[in-house]
């Protein structure tokens, strides 16, 4: 999720759902020759209308190949539909054509991780792993995010992100000039007009079902990951018409995000770590220890940070990094490092040789700025996950993670440091009882979920799942946070379920297990 990697990277009442079995117009059809469609997406008794107008596709830092033939336009919604005559906002859309030459009639449209992450920017990952082999694909930029019209970027952000790498990771420095920023953030946007509270999960469901109605598409499918999974099981509880199936990719469910959540996420996915190398007969002969020897570093990286010249992995010239409990914690959630290397670079972190996590920590200097939607990050954060439990329940749920580890260290949630305090800065409603809601739902749901996961731990999609008769859950050994673009099989699969939502075939999973660790000299 943008810095929260619940992308990362990284959300009413249930309702019984029943497929729509009518024929779907292609978003082809729906885009020509027609200027736009009006959606009705509000408050029950009042209509507020919405609507696609055709447009250029963005101008991406980068080309981006599937957007040559893509038809693109924005989709104009409400800001706030809570609130009559307020101001509109405009969201990028991008239908890009299906690879065959007889297409489904049912698009898949994508919901991007974050909240606040770069949509456009996820785009070949999700051509090259088949997401448009046998249908259109529909992108739009959740609302607030690049190439929409406000874009909620927070420059000043990037800039302590940038800096930050350089200092401790939560000492009251850090907090300092992390509050600054996030407070000049929030002073430049509220002076622009822009109503921060309206940039939220309910409203981003609404956008999309209104999307779907000014295409004029009757059904389709929906894929999200990390926050983008959580929006759709929103999606899925608010607006349940013209949904023929749904994909998550590794699930952060509404009901349970949280800052503690992110404690047990950590601890899952490292223990998956762990007992892959301990079956593993090299790495479990060379590295004997590597749980042990973390607690250790992390209990006197607290203590004694290191702070080191080192030259980032991009290049460059080096940059001050100070590596601490935290930032070694932070980094190992992040996977900063890949998996095959975690047990070296632990096991050389031992013995004195920091170099592995000090690039990793590094790379962090490099931010590119402007590109990610904190606005959005801070809104839905602190209106979601934060406003429903206290700084205590943060630490406990650290200790019995991590029962060796430090309190300062287990005190921040990892990748959401001083978010408390941020909140009070940010100051949008709490919308945490709208959102702890289990959903129920008769729709096929595909739930992907790599056990190496550190961010949002396999675990949550069979919790998840148990209020979905027509769920089908889906581990992936070895991989991280965004399971698909990562594997060939899970690309399989997600294709097999597109086909037939209720009979996915899952056979190659039984095959997968753990890349082989890398097994450095004694």
């Amino acid at each position: 999720m943008a810095q929260h990697s619940f992308r990362s990277g990284a959300a009413a009442a249930g309702v019984a759902l029943a497929l729509l079995a009518a024929p779907a117009a292609s978003a082809a059809t729906a885009l020509s020759p027609h200027t736009g469609t009006a959606g009705t997406t509000g408050a029950p008794g009042r209509v507020v209308a919405s609507r696609f107008v055709p447009g250029p596709c963005p101008k991406t830092p980068e080309p981006i190949e599937a957007l040559a033939t893509a038809r693109c336009g924005y989709l104009e919604v409400p800001e706030n539909r809570s609130r009559p005559g307020g101001r509109t906002i405009r969201l990028a859309v991008a239908v890009i054509p299906a690879a065959s030459a007889k297409p489904a009639q049912d698009p898949v449209v994508f919901m991007s991780g974050g909240p606040g992450g770069e949509t456009f920017d996820d785009i070949p990952f999700l051509v090259a792993s088949g997401l448009n082999r046998d249908r259109e694909l529909i992108v739009m930029a959740q609302r607030g995010n690049l190439y929409d019209e406000p874009n909620l970027a927070c420059p000043e952000l990037d800039r302590f992100n940038s800096v930050s790498v350089g200092l401790p990771s939560y000492a009251p420095q850090t907090e300092r000039l992390m509050l600054d920023a996030v407070k000049r953030c929030r002073e430049r946007l509220t002076a622009d007009g822009i109503d921060l509270s309206a940039y939220n999960s309910t409203e981003n469901a609404a956008d999309f079902a209104d999307l779907r109605t000014a295409l004029g598409i009757k059904q389709w499918n929906v894929y999200g990951h990390s926050y983008g999974s959580n929006l759709a099981m929103t999606y899925l509880r608010l607006h349940p018409q013209g949904i023929r199936a749904v994909a998550l990719d590794s699930i952060a469910p509404s009901q349970y995000v949280s800052l503690p959540f992110a404690w047990a996420g950590a601890r899952e996915g490292l223990d998956h770590l762990f007992k892959a190398c301990a079956a593993d007969p090299r790495c479990k002969s060379r590295y004997p220890d590597i749980e042990r020897i973390l607690n250790e570093q992390v209990r006197k990286l607290d203590a004694h940070p290191l702070t080191l010249n080192v030259r980032p992995p991009q290049g460059g010239d080096p940059v001050k990094v100070v590596l601490d409990g935290g930032a070694l914690v932070n980094l190992l959630v992040a996977k900063a490092i890949p998996f095959a290397e975690v047990p070296a670079a632990i096991d050389e972190l031992g013995r004195g040789r920091p170099e592995r996590f000090a690039r990793a920590r590094a790379a962090g200097a490099a931010q590119v700025v402007g590109q990610t939607a904190h606005g959005l990050t801070n809104s839905v954060v602190c209106s979601e996950w934060v406003p429903d439990h206290s700084a205590s329940d943060v630490l406990n749920a650290g200790r019995r993670a991590f029962p060796d580890w430090p309190d300062p260290v287990l005190a921040q949630a990892p990748q959401l440091a001083f978010q408390e305090q941020v909140c009070r800065v940010w100051n949008v409603p709490d919308r945490t009882a709208a959102m702890r809601v289990d959903p129920v739902s008769s729709v096929p749901t595909l739930f992907f979920n790599g056990t190496g996961d550190m961010k949002t731990g396999a675990s949550w999609a069979q919790k998840t799942a148990r209020a979905l008769p027509h769920a089908t859950t889906v581990q992936v050994p070895g991989i991280g946070h965004w399971v698909v673009p990562q594997s060939p099989c899970a690309q399989k699969v997600l294709a097999s379920f597109l086909a037939r939502p209720t009979a996915p075939d899952t056979g190659c999973v039984a095959g997968l297990g753990w890349a082989p660790f890398t097994i450095t000299p004694k």
